[in-house]
């Protein structure tokens, strides 16, 4: 193999960690961010400081664990900002942070998307599985 052909074949090995670094913490920015809890947490967060017990009330279906799991997550990308009052017992309250209220707007269009358009999703799934059946 000669020495130019070398020279692009790291160049692509380069690029390709290059792209690696940069994908892999998207994708896991993008999972957490666009998962059904996070957002549920995020729309949530969004009228103002909000403590664990509310956001438990509020979210449907969605367990202590996994509420506990998905707010340490939102904290640690820095969606979320949590706020320790040194009360008896312990206040904590939840908000959300300059960047997630960036991502706030987004979020509630994709929500409204998600609400007009889950009959017409329902129906097509449907005549899919139809279509499909063996």
């Amino acid at each position: 193999m000669s020495r130019s052909h070398t020279d692009v074949s790291d160049q692509v090995g380069d690029l390709s960690e290059a792209f690696e670094k940069e994908a892999c913490p998207l994708a896991e920015v993008l999972d957490h961010v666009a998962g059904k809890w996070s957002i549920a947490v995020l729309v949530a967060a969004a009228r103002g400081p909000v403590r664990f017990t509310e956001l438990e009330r509020t979210i449907e279906g969605i367990s202590r664990r996994m509420l506990t799991v998905t707010l340490r997550r939102l904290e640690r990308d820095g969606l979320l900002v949590r706020t320790v009052y040194p009360t008896v017992p312990p206040k904590v309250e939840y908000t959300l942070t300059d960047m997630a209220r960036r991502l706030h707007g987004t979020l509630l269009a994709l929500t409204e998307w998600a609400q007009r358009h889950r009959g017409d999703i329902a129906a097509a799934r449907a005549r899919y599985d139809a279509a499909n059946a063996r």
